[in-house]
């Protein structure tokens, strides 16, 4: 049956077909891969201790991301995207970077100091001291 199925469809197209195939399945792979590791790393976060510590905040950066997009008839559109990061640390010398709100990012400084709240991988808060 998977013969008949491939000579009908893929096989006509000879060594493209095959490439097709391969990456088709590479692209929905890919896509399966990226949920089921959003959607695990989401729950060990539900599973972790939300934590209050003493903090530092270390380090700030952004990270800015473009993406063009075609309108149809032409034009390209430019869009931006900026995700801001803040590093932690902690009395005992550790460091933790956070995926941060952007109005957190304007309002935290190097060298602030104060309390962290945090659940696994996932910022809560910090208040400063």
């Amino acid at each position: 049956m998977f013969n008949s199925i491939w000579n009908s469809g893929f096989g006509m197209f000879g060594g493209f077909g095959a490439l097709f195939s391969i990456m088709f399945f590479l692209a929905i792979g890919l896509v399966l891969f990226t949920i089921i590791r959003g959607i695990t790393q989401w729950n060990r976060n539900n599973q972790s201790p939300r934590l209050t510590v003493g903090a530092l905040v270390a380090a700030k950066r952004e990270d800015v991301s473009h993406h063009m997009q075609d309108t149809g008839n032409g034009v390209m559109q430019t869009y931006m995207d900026t995700s801001y990061y803040a590093t932690f640390q902690f009395e005992s010398g550790d460091r933790l970077e956070f995926l941060i709100p952007g109005a957190e990012y304007g309002r935290l400084a190097e060298g602030d100091s104060g309390y962290l709240t945090f659940q696994g991988t996932r910022y809560l808060g910090f208040e400063r001291t």
